[in-house]
């Protein structure tokens, strides 16, 4: 479908993978809404950027963690930009500072990446459905990850909940059919943590075929490619430079 014109709400969208998939949606004719938690000024950055496109765009601060901000976020998107038509889970949690793993279990920690990673994709899908139906070219696209096949000893809680979203990902192209296309993908090296060294960098890279870390922009543009298709659905896109067949 032509996305001139359409609205999309990105979570997450304020910076990094978030704001590449909010601008390239904004490129390609979207008026869009920004979720944001902390990043207040990047959200309003990347909203003036979309606006110098002509575009709409407005911010919406809110704490996923929280369950009575999904139907928030949601309503606040229809009521200031009429209506919703693509819905981008972008917005995730990946613990870096503290253990992951079987030895440093906590179940606080699972319970919060959980929040993010996949209640609130599914509660915002809640909330969202109706209105994204309305049109009966609704679409839905959610961020997992290749270590959602493939999960790391190291970040065990993050790529669970990034394999039960890859899960609710197919069943809901399923339970949505046929007015709501869902998809997803799963990025490889889109991004390094800000926190990881020089020489960390390099061994993970070594390990994809391709030689090279990816872009936030390489996601970006399978968004707008899930976004414009009319007959994809229930697939996980892997964006990763072969990583994920090796």
């Amino acid at each position: 479908m032509t996305l001139l014109g359409s609205i999309a709400l990105v979570t997450g969208g304020a910076k990094r993978v978030g704001a590449a998939i909010a601008l390239e949606l904004a490129e390609a004719g979207c008026n869009v809404a920004i979720h944001f938690r902390n990043s207040s000024a990047e959200a309003e950055q990347i909203a003036a950027r979309i606006r110098s496109l002509g575009r709409c765009a407005i911010t919406i601060q809110a704490e996923l963690q929280d369950p009575a901000s999904w139907p928030q976020i949601v309503d606040r998107c229809v009521t200031e930009l009429g209506r919703l038509d693509i819905l981008v889970n972008n917005a995730s949690v990946f613990p870096t500072h503290s253990p992951d793993t079987v030895v440093g279990f906590q179940p606080e920690q699972w319970n919060s990446i959980f929040q993010t990673n996949l209640l609130a994709p599914i509660g915002l899908v809640h909330h969202a459905s109706r209105y994204l139906a309305a049109t009966g070219k609704g679409k839905i696209i959610n961020l997992t990850d290749i270590s959602a096949d493939r999960p790391w000893p190291t970040h065990l809680a993050y790529c669970c909940s990034k394999a039960a979203l890859a899960a609710l990902t197919r069943g809901l192209a399923v339970a949505l059919a046929p007015a709501i296309q869902v998809n997803a993908i799963a990025p490889g090296i889109a991004i390094f943590p800000d926190e990881y060294g020089v020489e960390l960098r390099k061994r993970i890279t070594a390990l994809v075929p391709l030689g090279r870390e990816g872009s936030p922009q390489d996601i970006a543009k399978t968004a707008r490619f899930l976004a414009e298709s009319d007959y994809v659905t229930g697939q996980i896109i892997a964006v990763d430079g072969g990583r994920s067949v090796v």
